[in-house]
């Protein structure tokens, strides 16, 4: 199944317009995705991740817990990187962060996973790999080693790609490798020359937010829609359908 890249832009630009402007709508959705299948699929995948956890919590106690899951509830790194959130955690570390700060940083990027999965949540490979480039790219800390969590996932959705490498391929590898370089640049400057470049660094995170931002929109454009999950006829229905 393929669909017209028109058709799959409008979609997530009505998804995102819902998202913000019907918060009832979320009620429709999920009553929609929410099957018996689904239920038992949750209960089941809940079940195993409890189980492991408790299991190596068993094993490792606290320390595990507190390394693999609440540390990065709590997070912040007060030292330069990647994530646009940077230069106000730096500025406001010491005085901490409230409530409503903390809601804030975290609310664009939610938004943003929320719009992906009612979107493109059929085509689960393409959909992963979507939601982990916006989770990575709107993250409060972003450094080298988060980009081979889509890295990974790139040789999944490719194939179903109509994007050429020559040119649009090249644009997008040059706009973001030379945003990355942009920002290092600064930073080189900043951790090794001791020189004050917070706020050109700053400004050069907000541009590889924005080079993140455009691979993302062309990768969902030229992406072919293919949904992995669907729906089977029943035996019934079917066979009444070839009697008619």
């Amino acid at each position: 199944m393929e669909l017209s890249t028109g058709y799959f832009i409008r979609r997530l630009q009505y998804s995102f317009c819902k998202v913000i402007t019907r918060p009832e709508w979320f009620v429709d959705s999920f009553g929609s995705i929410v099957t018996w299948d689904t239920v038992i699929f949750g209960l089941f995948s809940g079940t195993l991740f409890f189980l492991l956890t408790v299991t190596f919590f068993y094993i490792y106690g606290w320390d595990f817990l507190n390394e693999a899951l609440l540390y990065h509830l709590t997070r912040t790194d007060p030292r330069h990187n990647f994530s646009i959130y940077f230069y106000h955690v730096y500025l406001h570390h010491q005085q901490g962060f409230t409530v409503f700060e903390k809601f804030v940083s975290f609310l664009p990027q939610i938004m943003v996973q929320l719009a992906l999965v009612f979107s493109f949540a059929g085509d689960l490979p393409f959909c992963l790999c979507v939601q982990t480039v916006a989770f990575v790219a709107f993250n409060k800390v972003m450094t080298a080693q988060y980009f081979v969590w889509f890295f990974c996932l790139l040789p999944l959705i490719l194939p179903w790609s109509s994007m050429k490498v020559k040119w649009k391929g090249l644009i997008c590898m040059f706009v973001w490798m030379a945003s990355q370089i942009h920002w290092l640049m600064w930073a080189y400057l900043l951790e090794f020359k001791g020189r004050n470049v917070f706020v050109q660094l700053w400004l050069a995170s907000i541009l590889f937010l924005a080079a993140n931002t455009l691979v993302l929109l062309m990768l969902i454009r030229y992406h072919k829609y293919s949904p992995i999950f669907m729906p089977l006829a029943r035996p019934g229905v079917a066979n009444s359908r070839k009697s008619e």
